[in-house]
């Protein structure tokens, strides 16, 4: 009975070894991005969006050698331990972060770059079933937000951040933030995010700002009005 409890926490341990540097970039973004990350063995037990991840590189590496029906199956697995669904097909580069990861979609074509962030309740989508590519392509250091959808075959550029539950559906140049359904691009120019902006609830809106300077307009229309009456009421 020793023996066994042993040989069974000697095998964790050592798997927990190759985990941790096979997916360091993974591991290494938790920290980075999650403050309640405390130490290395609670994310390497519970933290699921980075089982998700480790399901996902065996899937894809089994899609790329042609194995038929296994890849899908891996993730459908993965799909009911971790509510997050990843097709085998799609492609992601590393320091991928999956926030909690529940309700989470990637499609067959979607295209991830390096050290991308996904909030729960993210879906990379197509739009109709149209052939080809058909999901999106995210650049480095994007992040997207809880709820937000991001669908069809367009391009999110490097460094932009999409609002939670935004509907994005064109093309986003670098290096700005989206917000809205449908999704509106709020540029911020001439300004770069140092490192990752994890923010994607307080978010410009263009529209919403305009709306409030036009009501602020009216305001002082209607003011000018009632002060103008005044001054034309004749005197008793």
């Amino acid at each position: 009975m020793t023996e066994t409890v042993l040989w069974i926490a000697g095998t964790l341990i050592i798997l927990g070894m190759v985990v941790r540097i096979a997916f360091e970039p993974e591991v290494k973004a938790c920290f980075e991005r999650d403050p309640a990350a405390r130490n290395v063995v609670e994310v390497l037990l519970t933290y699921t969006g980075l089982h998700t991840i480790i399901f996902y590189r065996l899937a894809h590496a089994l899609d790329r050698m042609g194995i038929p029906v296994v890849p899908r199956l891996l993730m459908t697995v993965a799909r009911w331990l971790t509510g997050t669904e990843i097709h085998p097909a799609a492609a992601i580069g590393r320091g991928l972060f999956i926030d909690h990861g529940m309700g989470v979609v990637i499609g067959e074509t979607t295209v991830i770059g390096k050290n991308v962030t996904l909030f729960q309740g993210v879906t990379l989508g197509g739009t109709g079933k149209e052939k080809g590519k058909r999901h999106p392509t995210l650049g480095d250091n994007v992040v997207v937000g809880a709820g937000a959808k991001v669908l069809g075959n367009i391009t999110i550029g490097n460094n932009s951040i999409i609002g939670a539950n935004a509907v994005v559906l064109r093309d986003v140049p670098d290096h700005s933030t989206v917000v809205g359904v449908p999704g509106r691009i709020a540029k911020i120019k001439d300004q770069h995010f140092q490192g990752i902006n994890l923010d994607h609830t307080h978010l410009p809106d263009p529209l919403t700002e305009r709306l409030e300077r036009l009501q602020h307009e009216i305001d002082t229309i209607e003011q000018h009005l009632k002060d103008h009456r005044k001054t034309q009421t004749p005197t008793p």
